[in-house]
């Protein structure tokens, strides 16, 4: 080993160029391409130390992807609409932050299909093409709809919740799962389900996108790690997929879900 990095983790920066690439962010400092690392012995040490995503004072635990309690209840970043879309009132000027809202949820959205082992509906902003997706692990996704604002999004979402899911099942996707939908035929199926005020955001012209993760093997079942029990690593990184790292041991580390946490590295 002969690479060492320490630092609080954030999530991954991802890229496509064919294949899909991931970057090992500290905390606001990208260190490594760790697409590049794959199939290597690495070492993972968490200090016991915890600092907030927003704020950086020291905590205890975290709340949502990183945050202090504080933060987590008024910070524009966590606020109720990153997660229920259909609430946001950005368009309307209003929001925890008005100018934090205006840059990121007053701005053009869209819809997408995604399939990671099942399809799922999902929303993101035009920018985090395709980040997002990669993000997820899907291995195959297409946009559905292209709106000016959040809300609108979240309001498409809600309706087609009624008929596929919004979730991503980690395990079967981690385990990779595939199902056989036609994903631009069941765009066109749901597209006929929307309210008429909707359907004027539909994209008729679908493009299939698809994509391929950096894994050596995948695992016959998943065990997550959980670095409060488990704050030590050492073992061969098989792969990458989502925010995932995959072990040689079918055990796999959320990285976004650490966020904040102090770790040292070693490759």
């Amino acid at each position: 080993m002969s690479s060492e990095y320490k630092g609080h983790l954030r999530k991954m920066k991802t890229g496509f160029d064919g294949g899909v690439r991931y970057w090992l962010k500290l905390d606001s400092e990208i260190v490594a391409e760790i697409t590049q690392l794959v199939g290597q012995r690495m070492e993972l040490t968490w200090t016991g130390g915890i600092n907030c995503v927003n704020c950086g004072k020291s905590i205890k635990k975290t709340f949502g992807e990183g945050f202090c309690y504080d933060c987590f209840s008024n910070a524009a970043a966590a606020s109720p609409c990153i997660i229920r879309p259909e609430l946001c009132e950005a368009h309307l000027g209003k929001g925890r932050d008005v100018t934090w809202e205006q840059e990121n949820h007053n701005q053009p959205h869209f819809v997408y299909l995604a399939q990671t082992n099942g399809i799922k509906v999902g929303i993101t902003r035009e920018s985090n093409i395709p980040s997002r997706w990669l993000d997820q692990g899907a291995w195959k996704a297409i946009v559905f709809a292209k709106v000016p604002y959040r809300r609108l999004a979240g309001e498409i979402e809600v309706e087609l919740k009624q008929y596929i899911s919004d979730r991503t099942d980690y395990r079967k996707m981690l385990t990779n799962m595939r199902g056989d939908e036609n994903m631009v035929e069941l765009a066109i199926t749901l597209g006929s389900f929307l309210p008429s005020h909707l359907q004027g955001y539909l994209l008729r012209d679908q493009k299939l996108h698809e994509f391929e993760y950096p894994v050596l093997q995948y695992p016959q079942a998943v065990n997550t790690i959980k670095l409060e029990s488990e704050p030590f690593i050492d073992s061969t990184l098989m792969g990458i997929r989502g925010q995932y790292f995959l072990f040689e041991d079918g055990r796999a580390l959320n990285i976004r879900k650490y966020s904040g946490y102090e770790v040292g590295f070693r490759f």
